[in-house]
């Protein structure tokens, strides 16, 4: 099925697994012809599965002073760069798209070459939410359609969380039309009483090769998890949470919807929960979707004084080889392995339960997500696992979206009609799971020890794991 006609060149910045993976769903679902369509990407990986879908392969590293001519020199008015690349400046490719007039899409905000361990910045300067606010700042209403981090997660979830709140809806019967506007969303989740918002997401895929000593092994991108595991752990505030956490810092510029810590997100776990796990301590890694949810689900009176916004940050239980090379990689110093190892071939078992965990309404908590096996998203498409198609699906939507409407300048996920992404990604995610919950963080605590927990079960102080 062909969901969009693009008669554009498509230049794809970028070819580790999200590009592998996301290729074969291009020249499925997006009618155009192969030769208007070029790989450029810093090493050669990947180059046989270009060559074997017939699509050119440019190994070509962009750097801050060749960026701007290689690129102009691929793209024109009406083209499309897709950017899947790391440490190459989101921000200055989509002003560069804005000049040329060229569609865009990412699936994070990613700085310059070091910009996440940059010793001479603050904490805050290289959070993601200054990186958001560095892309916000270009926004204007106008201009060719820039859609800013949508994978699965920045981007997916989001459409999960509006899903979600429409089931949560019926199911309390709470009489509401679908919203129309980013206020009507907001209003929404205030009147349902949401509180908090997980990310909440369990790997259990296994390979036939365990990790080795000094080897990083992962599901997907090494050098992403690791920088963004670098960087401070951030997360969406609520407006009922009491105090801020002793090492919780606020920034003093921007939207003021989140906070981040004074240590790396790689090293910050909190309490989750999803239906297949069960109970679970996740990684706070920092994701810009728990400032975006966080943001747009904000009420302000009129005076402009925040009345509601959930809390909301990912809780990540990567596979389990991953989460003993984030241990090794903590004792390190967090100096990145010798040796890394991306799991696709090699994996033999195990899914990907990759859902959102809104908590505080009527009934409690509720999941709803995607549980991909890797049985199934092999059988679904080629050069991916359950991992990288919850991603690679959400990239071929995005790029539908902005193929469909091609002048609303630059975007968040949450912007998006979530009807539409959810139609064409659900075909590719799996079973697609809607799980109440009778969990809080507080359940099963001080058996052993005696704990110091707030009654209140919806404060950040119960999920954090100290």
């Amino acid at each position: 099925m062909k969901h969009a006609a693009f008669d554009g060149r498509l230049v794809m910045l970028g070819f580790g697994s999200i590009g592998q993976g996301v290729l074969p769903l291009i020249l499925r679902h997006i009618d155009m012809p192969k030769d208007r369509i070029e790989i450029v990407t810093s090493d050669a990986r990947g180059e046989a599965i270009a060559a074997e879908h017939g699509i050119k392969h440019t190994v070509l590293p962009l750097t801050r002073d060749n960026y701007a001519a290689e690129l102009r020199a691929r793209l024109t008015k009406g083209d499309f760069l897709c950017n899947l690349s790391v440490d190459v400046s989101s921000v200055a490719l989509i002003t560069l798209c804005r000049e040329i007039g060229a569609l865009y899409l990412d699936t994070c905000i990613e700085p310059w070459e070091g910009g996440y361990t940059d010793a001479s910045l603050t904490p805050s300067q290289r959070s993601n939410y200054a990186l958001r606010e560095s892309a916000l700042a270009l926004k204007d209403g106008a201009g060719p359609t820039a859609v800013t981090t949508h994978g699965a997660n920045p981007g997916l979830v989001s459409h999960f969380v509006k899903q979600a709140m429409l089931n949560i809806a019926r199911d309390t019967g709470h009489d509401v039309a679908v919203p129309s506007s980013r206020e009507g969303w907001a209003k929404l989740a205030a009147d349902l009483g949401i509180k908090v918002i997980h990310i909440a997401e369990r790997d259990t895929q296994v390979a036939n090769q365990p990790k080795r000593r000094g080897e990083f092994v992962n599901t997907w991108s090494i050098d992403g998890f690791v920088g963004e595991g670098n960087q401070p752990a951030e997360l969406g505030w609520g407006s009922h949470e009491k105090g801020l956490p002793p090492d919780g810092k606020r920034h003093d510029f921007g939207c003021d919807a989140a906070i981040y810590l004074m240590r790396p997100g790689a090293s910050t776990r909190v309490r989750s929960w999803t239906p297949l796990e069960g109970p679970m301590h996740g990684f706070l890694i920092t994701h810009n979707e728990a400032i975006s949810i966080a943001d747009y689900y904000t009420v302000r009176d009129a005076a402009g004084a925040v009345t509601h916004r959930p809390t909301c940050h990912y809780a990540y239980h990567p596979c389990d080889d991953a989460v003993l090379s984030v241990h090794e990689l903590a004792g390190k110093n967090w100096q990145m392995q010798d040796s890394k190892r991306l799991m696709m071939d090699e994996v033999t078992s195990g899914m990907d339960e990759l859902g959102v965990l809104l908590m505080g309404h009527a009934k409690g908590a509720y999941w709803y997500g995607s549980r991909l096996t890797i049985e199934d998203a092999r059988r679904l498409c080629p050069h991916n696992n359950a991992t990288s198609l919850q991603v690679t699906v959400a990239v071929l939507a995005g790029l539908v979206y902005a193929i469909e409407n091609p002048n609303q300048g630059v975007l968040e996920a949450d912007e998006l009609d979530h009807a539409r992404m959810l139609e064409v990604c659900f075909p590719y995610l799996g079973e697609m799971a809607g799980v109440y919950s009778d969990w809080t963080p507080l359940q099963g605590r001080g058996a052993l020890f005696p704990e110091a927990t707030d009654p209140d079960p919806w404060q950040f102080s119960n999920f954090r794991v100290v």
